[in-house]
């Protein structure tokens, strides 16, 4: 649980368990015989979807970087936020977003 606070989901829970992630992908990359791409569905408003799938943007740019990378992103509302902090995880994962992927749906 990263607390709704993206840098918990990014610097500390995030770097606990995303080489069990990533290892979980690499073993299904592998597998592939003619991989294109990722396709990454999160949402920016908590930490775990900001910070966490940002670490593993990322990561994957590092590890495939000529592969496709697409977002299917669900962007926090102020109408129907949960928590104070949701636009500021939402500014926070923009960057890694516009860098890591090459295209965002929203």
């Amino acid at each position: 649980d990263a607390a709704n606070n993206f840098a918990r989901g990014h610097y500390t829970i995030g770097k606990e368990i995303v080489d069990l992630v990533l290892d979980r992908i690499r073993k299904l990359a592998d597998n592939c015989t003619g991989l294109q791409g990722f396709m990454v569905y999160n949402a920016v408003g908590g930490g775990t979807g900001s910070g966490l799938g940002c670490l593993m943007l990322e990561r994957l740019s590092v590890d495939y970087g000529k592969k496709s990378k697409l977002s299917f992103t669900v962007w926090a509302c102020p109408q129907v936020a949960t928590a104070v902090v949701e636009p500021y995880n939402t500014v926070l994962c923009v960057h890694s977003l516009l860098e890591h992927t090459d295209v965002t749906i929203m």
